[in-house]
């Protein structure tokens, strides 16, 4: 029986995932009405989307009186990328579902609870100028330089983001600031035609392998370095990257 080819990237639900984590932005449309910024937004396990927007917003009015039945809503979180890239958005997250009130005495409560897995200072604004809603997600698309692929509630559902997520700004602003030897390094996997008179920046970093993006003068090119096998932790991380770096003749990359 044939063996599964390893795994080089992070499937869509895990794409999902790691890009709502890493959004900074977000904004909340519901039918007939302006989008809505979102001052917090969380992903959470069980399928729903937290998130808090201005109380007097007219999506908060809307929503509070359509009782329990909730109104169809889409969500579309922004990814940067953490470097000062000539184009800096690395993925769009759009997800659709239907959008519920949650009543008053429960706002503290589920800000607590947000509070635990993501600690945002615009928390402390609920319920004064700002106020918690649940986004139930049926469906989920993410769209970055590889195209647009889509997820249903029960992939999101059985899905986690990337393990060093949270880790992932930090270490690709370190690689940009003091390691150009190992960008330089790891640039030698990359096509020649692409990589002649182009600046070369890490663009992202999972379990999986290493993104580059491209700045050539007549465009952007995004291209992956898979690592040999996923890494599960900190040091195995980190002795991936290592190998690729000293391996510029290895082949395997991937063109996003």
């Amino acid at each position: 029986m044939p063996h599964a080819a390893p795994a080089v990237a992070p499937n869509t639900a895990e794409r999902v995932h790691s890009a709502c984590a890493h959004a900074e932005s977000a904004v909340l449309a519901l039918p007939g009405l302006d989008p809505v910024p979102t001052s917090v937004h969380l992903l959470r396990q069980c399928g729903d989307i937290v998130v808090a927007v201005p109380s007097t917003s007219t999506a908060n009015l809307l929503v509070g009186g359509t009782g329990t039945t909730g109104s169809p809503a889409v969500l579309e979180l922004t990814d940067h990328a953490p470097l000062p890239l000539r184009e800096p958005v690395r993925a769009l997250v759009w997800l659709r579902g239907w959008v519920h009130a949650v009543p008053a005495h429960a706002q503290r409560a589920l800000a607590a609870a947000v509070a635990e897995d993501h600690p945002n200072p615009a928390l402390l604004d609920i319920g004064h100028t700002a106020t918690l809603l649940r986004l139930v997600v049926d469906s989920a698309v993410v769209a970055d330089t590889a195209g647009a692929d889509a997820v249903d509630r029960d992939q999101l559902r059985a899905a986690r983001p990337d393990p060093f997520c949270a880790m992932e700004a930090a270490w690709l602003q370190h690689l940009h600031a003091d390691h150009a030897d190992v960008i330089d390094r790891l640039a030698h996997h990359l096509p020649s035609d692409i990589r002649r008179g182009a600046l070369v920046h890490p663009l992202a970093i999972d379990r999986y392998g290493v993104t580059l993006r491209v700045e050539a003068a007549e465009a952007d090119h995004d291209i992956r370095l898979p690592f040999p096998a996923p890494a599960d932790d900190v040091e195995s991380l980190s002795r991936a990257v290592q190998a690729l770096a000293v391996d510029p003749f290895r082949r395997g990359l991937h063109r996003i």
